[in-house]
């Protein structure tokens, strides 16, 4: 298309010089000392086309020639800079494919071009990216001391040019931390996650990262509140978000060492932690082990008037959690006790709860058929069934029925 566009154009030249030099009848005098030529008007005008040519060509050619050492050194820039863009691609691909020392070599090799690579010379991301591609390397050959020098040198560019380039000095940050969690320095992965600005702190990988950081420093408030934001921004499925909340709130019941420590720690669990049935169960049991039977039961009363909604697997928990905190259980509770009675006589550990509920109250003739009906369940824990029968040997003992009370007894000695 393009050649016939020119053979079209030069159609057109050739048509109008034919129409206005045709019949040009013009001369051209040029008088020199006494010397004097005559010249058509167009060979003239041809003449001066031609010198304007031709001085134009020179003075290109010139110019050309002046500036041929610049445009080598250009063109030497150039090939540099190819050359190290050509090497940081071939570290990328030899880390991403498990060849880590060959990564090493290629990033190095990219850090030693840049300085004489043009306006690759002044690129700090450039550097960043090399020098974190080396540092990634030497964490998986093991080298530490290596590692930590790319690192130090990956993060002091990026702190001159903080602004401009936040997002890499967040990646050199995450990756460090990431690093230091594989080292096992808990302390160390904290350090550098605090140093994160507010966003970057709040996104998804560095929330992943100060979960582990804190469950490996043992820090498990810490944990449950990272997990709770993470299950927020749904990083996990429901049901491990679900059970991972769980454990983690089990763990951090457990580090308390008495009842003041119990309290502050339930009141510092997110409302949807203490709304949890298992949760719930959970510290209910470890306030009786500390002695504290009627926190328990305050924990527990919320979930106990609402049995009915609840699934079975978490009526049986609070039932079983009852059983640990009947000690003390006041007349408020009897009316609750009779209608859960009522409504799921076919549970064995509603059942049990009541049972022993009753008993600790001594009402003997409500809780012997609930406990006899509890001790014979095959489903109940053993501990629970060898309490239904020492409390059915109580009961046979208040009855003077010394020969069924040593036959509950028995009965209790003979469960694994």
């Amino acid at each position: 298309m393009r050649g016939v566009i020119w053979l079209v154009l030069l159609s057109v030249v050739a048509v109008v010089a034919a129409t206005t030099l045709g019949s040009n009848d013009g001369l051209v005098s040029l008088y020199w000392r006494g010397w004097r030529t005559d010249l058509s008007l167009n060979l003239f005008v041809i003449l001066i086309l031609g010198a304007c040519a031709v001085l134009m060509l020179s003075v290109q050619a010139l110019n050309a020639l002046v500036s041929l050492p610049q445009r080598a050194g250009q063109w030497r820039a150039l090939r540099r800079e190819r050359a190290a863009e050509a090497a940081l691609r071939e570290a990328l691909a030899e880390y991403f494919g498990a060849r880590y020392g060959r990564a090493r070599k290629a990033s190095q090799r990219a850090l030693e071009l840049q300085p004489q690579a043009g306006e690759l010379a002044g690129d700090h991301q450039f550097r960043v990216l090399a020098q974190l591609l080396a540092a990634g390397s030497l964490h998986k050959l093991q080298d530490r001391a290596g590692r930590d020098a790319s690192l130090s040198g990956a993060m002091k560019p990026v702190k001159s040019v903080r602004s401009a380039f936040g997002a890499t000095d967040d990646g050199v940050r995450l990756l460090a931390a990431e690093w230091a969690l594989d080292d096992r320095d808990a302390a160390r992965a904290l350090e550098i996650l605090d140093a994160l600005p507010p966003g970057a702190a709040r996104r998804t990988q560095a929330l992943r990262l100060r979960l582990l950081a804190t469950r490996l420093a043992r820090q498990p408030m810490e944990s449950l509140h990272t997990a709770r934001l993470l299950s927020n921004h749904q990083a996990f499925s429901p049901i491990v978000a679900q059970s991972l909340l769980r454990s983690l709130a089990s763990e951090t019941l457990e580090t308390a060492h008495d009842l003041q420590q119990l309290r502050r720690l339930w009141g510092q669990f997110d409302a949807a932690d203490r709304r949890d049935t298992q949760v719930a169960c959970r510290a209910a049991m470890r306030a009786v082990a500390l002695g504290a039977a009627e926190d328990a039961r305050q924990w527990l009363r919320p979930f106990w008037d609402r049995l009915a909604e609840l699934p079975r697997e978490d009526r049986e928990a609070v039932a079983l959690a009852l059983v640990d905190a009947r000690e003390g259980i006041g007349s408020d509770w009897l009316p609750r006790l009779e209608s859960a009675a009522q409504a799921f006589g076919h549970e064995s550990a509603v059942v049990a709860a009541v049972g022993m509920c009753f008993a600790d109250r001594q009402l003997w003739g409500k809780a012997r058929q609930l406990l006899e009906q509890a001790a014979a369940s095959p489903t109940l824990p053993g501990r629970i069934r060898r309490a239904a029968w020492r409390q059915l040997a109580q009961v046979a003992r208040q009855e003077s029925d010394e020969t069924r009370a040593a036959a509950c007894e028995r009965a209790a000695a003979a469960i694994d």
